[in-house]
């Protein structure tokens, strides 16, 4: 917030800090569900890191397509409370060393608040509380299927996207991401669950 405020002051604009924190319990599990689905399925079962992801990420960058991250729920978390935006090596290396550290002390619950209450989702505007408000006029307790996939689709670049109002692909993402909600188990932080449901059996020869 801080770094933004600045870089607002160095183009001489009124700094916007929109943010109020809510505990997880006053966030709706349709919002958890839509960032578990969209930034990082295998959330409750890994342990801060998603080596898979992470190759993907290499993979599909190599190729000289659009960046990619690989980054995990966990990751994003250590890096926006403790870190900057900035990408370097150095800001890499402490953010692994923060990941591991909240993934030994703090619970995947308490993970998860964090991450929805810090993470930038607008134009000045942190955490699901002051996006709900902002985006759709609701507390972030009320967010439907719909509302919540919004807000997840624009989280890869929240400063160029506008859950309030969407562009095409943030739509056609949205629908992606209620699709992969379904086919998500419902997340309970009171166990740990398998990514997805199974969708076929196995048929005997």
């Amino acid at each position: 917030m801080a770094i933004r405020s600045v870089e607002s002051i160095v183009r001489g604009e009124m700094p916007k800090n929109s943010k109020t924190w809510v505990p997880i319990e006053e966030i709706s599990p349709n919002m958890v569900q839509a960032v578990v689905a969209s930034e990082d399925n295998l959330f409750l079962t890994h342990h801060g890191f998603s080596f898979n992801d992470i190759s993907k990420a290499i993979v599909h960058n190599n190729k000289g397509k659009r960046i990619r991250g690989g980054s995990t729920i966990s990751q994003q978390t250590a890096k926006n409370v403790f870190l900057w935006p900035q990408r370097s090596y150095i800001r890499k290396g402490l953010e692994a060393y923060f990941t591991v550290l909240i993934e030994l002390i703090w619970s995947k619950k308490r993970i998860m608040e964090v991450y929805l209450n810090v993470i930038e989702m607008g134009d000045g505007i942190y955490g699901v509380q002051a996006a709900s408000i902002e985006h759709f006029g609701v507390n972030a307790t009320q967010l439907s299927k719909t509302q919540a996939s919004r807000i997840a689709a624009c989280l890869p670049n929240p400063r160029r996207f506008n859950a309030g109002n969407p562009s095409g692909y943030i739509q056609r993402r949205s629908s992606q991401i209620v699709i992969l909600m379904g086919k998500l188990k419902q997340v309970d932080f009171n166990k740990k669950v398998t990514p997805f449901k199974q969708t076929h059996k196995r048929h005997k020869r």
